[in-house]
């Protein structure tokens, strides 16, 4: 396996990143540009540098008090919260960003 494997994205986290751009555009909320930006690469699957583990990592640890807000996963009115953690790989990109973090040290 090449070093550059422990940092692919599963394909959870590229279902969850696709599913945020699908909610995104029926509902016309919900992340940035660089969170589009982060899904699609996710949904790439390709290899994330040290610097976008970070990133991620960043990311999740300021918007986790998101899950709190109202309509979160609604399935008829999710909250934009709900969408912009979605294009950031969901749950499952929180845990595995978490694990990459600590191996980078």
């Amino acid at each position: 396996m090449a070093e550059t494997d422990n940092f692919r994205p599963t394909a959870k986290m590229a279902a969850n990143a696709q599913k945020g751009l699908d909610l995104r555009e029926k509902h016309g909320r919900g992340g940035t540009h660089v969170g589009v930006a982060r899904a699609r690469q996710l949904i790439a699957r390709e290899a994330l540098d040290p610097r976008d583990i970070k990133s991620m990592y960043s990311y999740f640890a300021r918007h986790a008090v998101d899950k709190q807000g109202r309509n979160w996963a609604d399935p008829d009115k999710p909250s934009a919260g709900y969408i912009a953690w979605l294009l950031w790989g969901g749950d499952e990109g929180k845990t595995w960003v978490d694990a990459k973090r600590k191996m980078l040290g």
